[in-house]
């Protein structure tokens, strides 16, 4: 979302699942770019719109509207991961307003969290950081060793990525979509044909 229509609503709302129409604040903050409603959407119609059983994790939540929305749609854990601490606090207070049970909350850097996971773990890994940020590729490679088999890799960067750009961290291009400055990728692993 461009960083002036973030600023000019001051929230967004979760699009679907149990909360759906609720409210996520979205602080004036300098590198916050919020998932735009229409990527959202699409994505969750990739998905699917049940997410029951699934383990998620949303390695850079910002407002947290990717981890929000697959809780609200479901998913038994998710964890939200932000670094910035007023970002934080937002998080926990939309948690605490919501009763968002299934949502974990913690501090940190979404990569080295990323990495720390154990290995198959999540049925989707929500990645996105900072489109200026150089942490795409080590991002990824933690979110290819904690997918399980079958699960999903939401990826927004400022450009396309190929699968050919995919392939060193194990992962192939599912679905990508194209909407104003943002390119939204799910990906999925790479699966080696047999000899």
């Amino acid at each position: 979302m461009p960083r002036s229509v973030a600023r000019a609503n001051h929230e967004i709302r979760i699009i679907g699942g149990r909360w759906k129409r609720s409210r996520l604040p979205v602080p004036d903050h300098a590198s916050l770019r919020p998932t735009p409603d229409r990527v959202r959407e699409t994505l969750f119609n990739w998905l699917g719109q049940d997410l029951s059983g699934w383990r998620c994790i949303d390695a850079f939540a910002g407002t947290g509207a990717l981890g929000f929305e697959a809780a609200s749609r479901g998913a038994r854990e998710v964890l939200l991961v932000e670094h910035d601490k007023a970002l934080l606090a937002q998080l926990q207070a939309t948690q605490q307003r919501l009763a968002a049970d299934t949502v974990r909350i913690q501090r940190g850097d979404g990569v080295a969290v990323l990495r720390s996971l154990g290995r198959a773990s999540m049925d989707l890994v929500l990645l996105d950081p900072p489109f200026d940020s150089e942490l795409y590729d080590a991002a990824l490679q933690g979110a290819g060793a904690a997918l399980r088999p079958g699960g999903f890799v939401y990826l927004e960067a400022a450009v396309a990525w190929t699968d050919e750009r995919l392939a060193p961290h194990g992962l192939a291009l599912f679905r990508h979509l194209k909407a104003g400055a943002v390119h939204a990728h799910l990906l999925r692993h790479h699966l080696v044909p047999h000899a």
